[in-house]
This record gives C-alpha cells, structure tokens and sequence, in this order.
C-alpha cells in the first residue's frame, strides 16, 4: 500500500507540476501578448510607402499590432497570417447610419470583418475617433448615436459567433472637465449624458477605455509647471496627490489615474484602459518648444521599456495593470493639417528610414542605444514669427490658398489693393507671402496656422521689403 501511495503522489505531484508549467506558459504567452508594443499606421502623406512595404516594416520592427483609421482592404488582407493584432476603425461619418438601422450595422461587419477574420487577427473594433473633441450641431447627433452604433456593432459581431473583438471608441483627453490632481479626474458635464452608457457598456461587454494621452502636449502646454524631465519618464521627483496620497514619477501616470478617478466618480472603478494613441513629436515649427528627435526617442524608449516589463507596471492607482499601447505613429504624413507637430510624429521616415533606433520588444537596454542629436528647442521660442511661402508651392493652388487668406476679412489684404504699399510687386507668390503673414498675424491667438496645405511655413527671417512692412506674430 505504501508503495502504491508513495507512486500515486508521485503521480499527483507530476499532474500538478505539469498543470503548473501549462498555466505558467499560458500566463507568459498572454503577457507577451499583452505587453507588446502596437503602433498606428496613418496614410495622410503624399510620399508614403505602399501597404506592403509598410506591414513590412511593422512585422520588422515586431509590433505587436496596428491600428489603422478605418477598414482598408488592402491592408487587412496584407495583415493576414502575421500574427499582429490588428485594431480597426469605423469613420465618424458612418456612426449614425449604423446606429440608425441593424442591418447597416450587420453590412459593415460583412464587409469590413468577416472577409479577413479570422486569418487576419482583428481584436479591436474602434467606433469612430475623439467624437467628443468636436461639438457642432452634428457632431453632438454622432454623440448620441454613439453607444448605439457599438452595441448594434456587438450584435452583429455576436451573430457570427465572433467573441474575441473588443469594441470601443478612442477619446482625447479633453473628455475631462478636471484632472489635476488626478483624484480630481472629473468628465465634463456636456458629455455626461453620454459618458455614463458608454461606461456601462465598455463595463458589460468587459472593453477597454480607450485613450490618447499625449504629455508631450500637457508638458508643452506649461513648461515652467511640469519639467520635461517628468514628462520623458527621467525625473528622479515624485508628485504626490494630496487627496489619495498616491506617488506619481511621470506625467503619463498621472494623465491615466486622472481618466481613473473620473470612471470611478461614475461608478465604473474597474474598467481596462488602452492607450490607443500616444508619443512624442520629432520635429514641428519655430514655435514648438520640446519637438525634436532626442525627446521623442527618449519618450518613446523610455515608454516600450515600461510597458514591456514582464511584471506589468500599471498605474499608482492600478498596480500591476496590464495597458495595452499603441505608439503613434508608423510614419511621418506631410499631408496632417495644422501645427509643424502634426506632421512629425513617425517612428519613420516616408523613405522606411527610422528618425531614430526603437526596439518595440523593449529587449534593448536603453544604454545600448547610440547618442542622439542635442535637443536644441526645449525652451519656449521668444520672437517674431512670419508665415511665407515654401520655395516650389504649386502656383493654382497657391492661388486659391491667397483667397482663403484674404477672404477672412478683418484688413488681412488691404495692403495688397492696387495703390497700396504692398501691391508692387504684382506677383503672386509676392502678394502670398503678405497675405500668409498677415493672417497668420491676426488669427495664430484664434488658432490659425501656418500651413495652407503645405503651401506655407513659418520664418524668424522679417521678408518685408522697403515699401512694405509685413505684419508678424510676437510670441
């Protein structure tokens, strides 16, 4: 009998030993899952590479997943059989057709999903992106249609039997009303009547809250009241919140408890958060202190290394959390509207080129990286700025860019009528030159930019000329 029983728990003890090795593996392979680092391809750029040499670069570079801003065929295809884990996205446009009628909701999912699923590994469906930064008369219909359109998603979803793909809808961080401290995180009250069924079903359907969280801006923003060395994840301070006494080492946390806080205000204190969009940019105009090469690579390193760590992280007010991320973004895109900043944010160049060495494993000590060029714009630009435009600018449309300058009214032009000091000489890159600098002049504090489809940038050089006086933006 002794025998017996001594070969019985040997038995058992090999089951269990066995048992623990399979969960132990499992755990470590949902963690690599889970860890990796994903990364958003934009395509608003003129001089991109094709879709196949862009899912190149990303199984390369081995991003964990992708987010792209909608449901591109050719690139869902492309992304079949890499084992990336893919997060698509439905336009805001379309948000409310499909919360209008189930059967548009059950065609988007036919067409967009069911063609590439499962070989394609969609795990995130995005509803719309940042609906509650926009809040026109239209915008404030597709806030309503919102959460419906994601639960007629999920059903169309649940009548092909597919489980395994969260549904949310990435916000900005202007769904706040407070963050500061961050146990202060409070949601607007414009968006309160929204904000509550979203929560519920993110909470039902066991979703992420899905968030794009920039320090970059939250830094930039005010210099003199956050160190850039809080925001790159180098201070060896701590803030300490003086409401929950938590600790905090870096902006990043503090921007995701204060998102915490407001869900728990609301009575949601445990759903998942996902970081669908953050980074740092590379470069931007005169005026756009922090926006070079040596911050962004330093955020972002420092950033993989975090959220790769075997033992996950999380935040003060979640320790230990698991926070799936997504980098932004893939490429710099020459086509982005706005400020400088929003056309250099790419991990690489058009050419494929990286800006800057990144391993997205977090495997590379941050020591065995090479030096990187000084940073030479960390402190606010004081001066005068003069918007004129760029050499080569194609003539019709610069056109139409001196009608839009001059059509806002308020003098922008008056120089520019025949007999004035700024008519001769008639040329039009010379009268578009006067008419950028002076709407640039008149509407930055409104914010206006300096960019006209790419047909303008910004100068510290004063073009005026003898007879003319530009005007010039004093920042």
């Amino acid at each position: 009998m002794g025998k017996t029983h001594s070969g019985n728990t040997r038995a058992a003890k090999e089951m269990a030993g066995l048992a623990f090795a399979l969960f132990f593996l499992v755990a470590c392979s949902n963690a690599e899952i889970l860890n990796k680092i994903g990364v958003n391809y934009g395509r608003l750029g003129s001089n991109l590479p094709s879709p196949y040499e862009s899912i190149e670069h990303l199984k390369s570079m081995k991003a964990g997943r992708v987010k792209i801003y909608d449901a591109n065929p050719e690139i869902l295809k492309l992304l079949s059989g890499t084992n990336i884990y893919v997060a698509i996205t439905v336009p805001n446009s379309q948000i409310i057709s499909i919360a209008s009628n189930q059967s548009v909701a059950n065609s988007w999912v036919r067409d967009n999903i069911i063609p590439y699923y499962p070989e394609t590994m969609i795990r995130f469906l995005l509803v719309g992106n940042e609906v509650f930064s926009h809040s026109s008369d239209q915008d404030k219909q597709i806030w309503q249609n919102l959460v419906p359109a994601m639960r007629k998603l999920k059903s169309s979803l649940a009548s092909h039997d597919i489980r395994n793909i969260k549904i949310g809808t990435p916000l900005a961080m202007d769904v706040l009303r407070t963050s500061h401290p961050p146990s202060s995180g409070t949601f607007r009250s414009d968006i309160a009547a929204v904000m509550v069924p979203l929560l519920k079903f993110l909470n039902s359907t066991n979703s992420y809250f899905c968030l794009d969280v920039y320090p970059y801006f939250a830094w930039s923003a005010s210099p003199n009241n956050i160190s850039l060395d809080f925001a790159l994840f180098t201070s060896n301070r701590t803030y300490t919140d003086p409401s929950s006494q938590l600790k905090y080492a870096n902006v990043l946390d503090m921007m995701l408890d204060s998102v915490i806080f407001a869900m728990t205000n609301l009575g949601y204190p445990n759903i998942k958060l996902l970081i669908s969009e953050t980074g740092w940019p590379n470069a931007g105009d005169v005026d756009q202190h922090g926006a070079n090469i040596y911050n962004a690579a330093t955020y972002n390193r420092n950033l993989v290394k975090r959220l790769t760590s075997r033992q996950p992280v999380g935040t003060p007010a979640r320790r230990g959390a698991e926070i799936p991320t997504f980098l932004f973004a893939l490429f710099d895109e020459n086509q982005k509207p706005g400020a400088g900043t929003e056309r250099h944010w790419g991990l690489l160049r058009p050419s494929g080129q990286p800006v800057y060495e990144i391993d997205l494993t977090g495997n590379r000590s941050l020591a065995d990286y090479p030096p990187l060029p000084a940073a030479r714009n960390n402190r606010p630009f004081r001066g005068k700025l003069w918007c004129v435009v760029v050499k080569g600018a194609n003539l019709t449309r610069l056109r139409a860019a001196l009608d839009f300058a001059c059509n806002h009214g308020n003098g922008t032009c008056d120089a520019l009528t025949p007999g004035n000091e700024c008519y001769d000489p008639v040329s039009l890159t010379a009268h578009a030159d006067y008419a950028f600098s002076s709407y640039y002049a008149k509407f930055r504090s409104q914010g206006a930019t300096c960019y006209f489809n790419g047909l303008a940038e910004l100068t510290t050089k004063n073009p005026s000329r003898p007879t003319c006086q530009f005007p010039s933006a004093t920042v």
